[in-house]
Order: C-alpha cells, then sequence, then structure tokens
C-alpha cells in the first residue's frame, strides 16, 4: 500500500500519513499484538484495487490521488539517484537534493489528504507552507547567478549527474502534471503545485551547474540538415 513510503513529517521524528492508514499493527501468529518484531512488508489490504487516503477513504489505485502519490515517489527516487551520481563528483549540493527529497515526503502527506474529506486533525499533520518554495526560489538565484548565458536549446547531458538531474527534472513535471487537476479541484494545497513547479526549474538549474562544475560538455539542439 502507499503507507509504505511512509509520508513521515521531516524532521518531526514521528510516523507520518499512511502508517495508521495501511494496517501497520504488529501482530503475533496467535493474533496477540506483538511490539518487538517488524511488520510485514506485504498487508494484502490493496489487492482488490483499492488503497487508503490519510483520510481513511477507500479508493481505487487508478484514482488521481495515487497517480499524484506514484510520480511524486518516482520523483524523489530519481533524485535519490542524481543525489548518488553528485555524490561521488563532491557536489556540495548533495545536501539540497537530500532535503528536497524531505519536502516531497511532505508534499506526499499532503496530496494523501484530500480536502473534501479531511478534518482539521488531517489539516493541522498535513498542511503545506509557500517556505519551501521560496527557498527553492533563492536556491534557483543562486545557482543562475554562476551559469553562463543560456543560449541554445540544452539536450540532457553533461555527465552523469547533469543527465540525472535532467531525468528528475522531466519526472518532476510529470508529477505536477498530476497535481495540478488536484488543486484545481480543491483537494490539495497550491503551494504544493508551486513547490513542484519550482523543483523543475531547481533541478534543470541545478543540471547545468553540474556540467560546469564537473567540465562536461552540455549537448545543445541542432536542427537536422533536410
Amino acid at each position: 500500500g502507499w503507507g509504505r513510503a511512509g509520508w513521515s513529517r521531516a524532521g518531526q521524528g514521528r510516523a507520518g500519513p499512511g502508517a495508521r492508514s495501511h494496517g501497520l499493527c504488529l501482530r503475533s501468529p496467535d493474533g496477540g499484538s506483538r511490539s518487538d518484531r517488524a511488520p510485514k512488508i506485504y498487508t494484502k489490504t490493496g489487492d482488490a484495487g483499492f488503497s487508503s487516503t490519510f483520510t481513511g477513504e477507500r479508493r481505487p489505485k487508478g484514482d488521481r490521488i495515487f497517480e499524484a502519490l506514484g510520480a511524486t515517489d518516482e520523483l524523489s527516487s530519481a533524485i535519490g539517484l542524481a543525489g548518488e551520481f553528485s555524490s561521488e563528483k563532491g557536489h556540495a549540493f548533495v545536501e539540497q537534493l537530500h532535503k528536497v527529497q524531505c519536502m516531497l515526503q511532505d508534499v506526499g502527506s499532503n496530496i494523501a489528504t484530500p480536502l473534501s474529506s479531511a478534518r482539521e486533525a488531517h489539516l493541522k499533520r498535513t498542511s503545506f507552507s509557500e517556505k519551501p518554495v521560496l527557498e527553492l526560489e533563492q536556491w534557483i538565484d543562486s545557482y543562475s547567478e554562476q551559469l553562463p548565458p543560456l543560449r541554445a536549446f540544452i539536450l540532457p547531458s553533461g555527465g552523469k549527474s547533469s543527465a540525472a538531474l535532467h531525468f528528475s527534472r522531466a519526472v518532476c513535471r510529470r508529477a505536477e502534471r498530476c497535481v495540478v487537476p488536484l488543486v484545481q479541484a480543491g483537494e490539495a494545497d497550491p503551494n504544493v503545485a508551486k513547490y513542484l513547479n519550482r523543483l523543475s526549474d531547481y533541478l534543470f538549474v541545478l543540471a547545468r551547474y553540474a556540467a560546469m562544475k564537473e567540465g562536461k560538455e552540455e549537448k545543445i539542439y541542432i536542427k537536422p540538415e533536410a
């Protein structure tokens, strides 16, 4: 189920949305509760093609909420891969990527809490502010000032770190496309869509920055001859 990702609130040291709604209650073989055993990774609660939101709704796994959650999870995985390549090259921005992954957990928490069925207690745990959006803008400005002017359409390239960041950017755009309808329907916070929009810009700028720092060539679009 979707609860496996945890949707933990970054820095707050508590299980987030998902753990409660996906039956992660530890049980011994005789049915008694056990607190000294790890839960099984499979819960079987989604075998019929349904999963739960944080608010307790059971929805089909093809619901747009789960599409958005899946795209966000894929985005975090792509950024994780880009972070590993970047770490091998000693890039200082790796810590920023880790922070972004933590913020994406909070993005998932908000998406998993449709406002149409959320109670006040849900909203307090899964709200998403504009502060992370402003932080991304600061990072974008900082790296942009160090880059050469953009004079041509850049193809995903520039070494492994850069190419992986470009791939993350593309996944981010898809995640944004999944989230926007939820925001327009009043089911998710507008700041979530804003964050994903800025994040794709950040990943693009960071990909260029990584290529520059590594001395790698950015391939540009050249119109094929007829």
